[in-house]
């Protein structure tokens, strides 16, 4: 007879304790333990075992097909780059973002377009009605595709029996977190139900009978990660990140896991009435246009995100402090980072900045992941400090080291081209000739800046 233990395991890092604590005593998390069940099989060392029996035979991987994994494409240019060239048939993907970013919304403009081109598609969802998702749908849609079937329930046995009843090629789960299997007996969205759900998934997507690709949709906690444990994200094949403020439109999709592709690229989008819409100009996004026109404390720079190359505009504002501790704000890169490169312009560049606020944001509030964008953000605070305007032709990409001295960048002709490509007259980096920060600064405002 099987001995059942009630032990609690924390929802952030997985950790056991045998009892109830308040506190997590390996990662510090507040009220993260939940109550978990084990069985343990009773009987000694002499207690008999099952041999399991093989099922499948293995294969010498020189005689494996590499074109075994099909790729479906959609209209969404972005969305299949960033899944690397299209949505793998025998996948399982997750798509994680804050409320209200536009997950739903996006699946379901996907379920539509996969069925267009004859895929069977079950969109099965936890969280809301069958009448919510119809009145999405009427909004996003003239006609709904009759190869979309909708699901709402919370069983994952029943998502499994409708899969094979409609014989679904694609299956979106709304949301993963909401769904549980009745043989384990913990609320859904515990670790132990959220894992044997995936594991479900993840069995019938993947059979070789018959190819089937998952979409699902993961809760996101307020520290902007993925809710649950780290091993959810170890079993899923690509891991997607939707990014954006639900009070803007632009919403940008990255990818952080691809087993299939390479990770960082990045599809752009925004939100319309009608759904989300690819963003055919980024510029007109991450830059101002003010036609020949330049402003003070506005730089420019390209940025390298996967394969795609974008022209952003990083804005300062300097002003004084009448605080002891100045104010260092910038949203778009860590705080030591920007204390790095202000330190730097300071003692190299003699910038006085000991008493001086200093904000930096990216328009489009972008992320500045690269060192290519210390340049600019170096021009764009002196620009502030100075009171000088930067010429709206002229482009920064450079990494500034601490002695002040600038360095090569990756991908340095294509960023060169494709600024070219786009009209920029003047573009310094450390191949111009300019070796220090100081000759950039004096080759922009002369020497008696």
């Amino acid at each position: 007879m099987a001995k059942i233990k009630t032990t609690y395991t924390c929802k952030e890092c997985g950790a056991p304790h045998p009892t109830w604590e308040g506190r997590c005593s390996r990662c510090g998390a507040w009220d993260s333990l939940e109550e978990t069940v084990v069985r343990k099989a009773a009987g000694g060392l002499g207690a008999a075992r099952a041999v399991p029996v093989a099922t499948k035979t293995p294969r010498q991987l020189k005689n494996v097909s590499a074109q075994d994994s099909e790729r479906v494409r959609s209209s969404f240019p972005g969305w299949d780059t960033v899944l690397g060239e299209g949505l793998v048939k025998d996948s399982v993907t997750i798509l994680t973002a804050r409320p209200g970013a536009g997950k739903s919304t996006l699946l379901l403009q996907l379920a539509q377009e996969y069925a267009q081109k004859g895929l069977k598609v079950l969109y099965a969802t936890g969280e809301e009605s069958g009448s919510q998702i119809r009145a999405r749908a009427d909004r996003l849609f003239t006609a709904i595709h009759d190869h979309i079937w909708l699901l709402a329930s919370q069983d994952m046995d029943e998502v499994e029996a409708q899969a094979h009843a409609v014989d679904a090629d694609i299956i979106v789960i709304d949301s993963i977190q909401t769904f549980r299997l009745p043989e384990h007996p913990q609320r859904a969205g515990s670790p132990v139900q959220t894992v044997a759900c995936t594991e479900k998934i993840m069995d019938l997507c993947k059979n070789p009978v018959k190819k089937r690709a998952a979409l699902l949709v993961g809760h996101m906690t307020k520290a902007d990660e993925m809710a649950g444990l780290r091993t959810l994200e170890h079993m899923v094949d690509t891991v997607l990140l939707l990014e954006g403020d639900p009070s803007e439109e632009l919403r940008i999709l990255r990818s952080t896991k691809n087993r299939f592709g390479a990770t960082g690229e990045i599809g752009l989008f925004e939100m319309k009435q009608n759904g989300l819409m690819e963003v055919k100009d980024p510029s007109s996004y991450f830059t101002t246009d003010r036609k020949d026109k330049g402003i003070i404390g506005s730089a420019k720079c390209i940025l390298r995100e996967g394969t795609r190359m974008l022209v952003i505009e990083i804005e300062s504002l300097v002003s004084k402090s009448f605080t002891p501790y100045p104010m260092r704000i910038s949203e778009n890169m860590p705080r030591d980072r920007l204390n790095t490169l202000l330190s730097v312009l300071e003692e190299r560049a003699g910038i006085p900045l000991g008493d001086k606020n200093v904000i930096v944001r990216t328009t489009g509030n972008i992320r500045l992941t690269e060192s290519a964008s210390d340049l600019a953000v170096m021009m764009s605070v002196a620009s502030s400090v100075q009171k000088k305007p930067l010429a709206t032709d002229t482009a920064f990409v450079a990494e500034v080291g601490l002695t002040g001295e600038l360095k090569r960048v990756s991908h340095a002709k294509q960023r060169v081209n494709e600024l070219h490509r786009l009209g920029y007259k003047t573009i310094l980096t450390a191949d111009t000739g300019h070796a220090t920060l100081k000759q950039v600064m004096q080759s922009v405002w002369g020497r008696n800046r």
